[in-house]
């Protein structure tokens, strides 16, 4: 079975361009180091709850949005190498070296890794 890493986040929707230009770049950088599927997905029927929900999850604000993405690996230590590499390419220093460069407020995103357990 294959390991899978998620993430929620809120965009701002002013920033959807230079949250999707990072996203590409996110994208080329995983694959190029042996990421199996890379996936970025916008809001769009999404709406909140009455005790949680995916707009609740990150303290949606007024003019953002919800992103969901996940990352395939083909295993735990199979990400563990893609993430060591991926961390270590210069292509995204600036953004991982300083959060002002982040199109999104890191510190309302949450993330964690999944083994699968069932796929069709």
């Amino acid at each position: 079975m294959q390991y899978v890493d998620g993430f929620v986040l809120p965009v701002p929707k002013k920033n959807m361009k230079a949250y999707t230009a990072m996203a590409k770049l996110a994208c080329k950088v995983w694959l190029d180091h042996g990421a199996l599927d890379y996936r970025e997905c916008v809001a769009e029927d999404v709406k909140p709850g009455k005790v949680t929900s995916f707009p609740q999850s990150v303290k949606l604000k007024a003019g953002e949005t919800v992103v969901f993405s996940w990352i395939t690996y083909k295993s735990r230590k199979h990400r563990d190498s893609v993430m060591k590499k991926v961390m270590a390419d210069p292509r995204l220093a600036k953004m991982m070296n300083d959060p002002k460069n982040m199109p999104f407020d890191g510190k309302r995103m949450f993330w964690g890794g999944f083994d699968t357990f069932v796929t069709a």
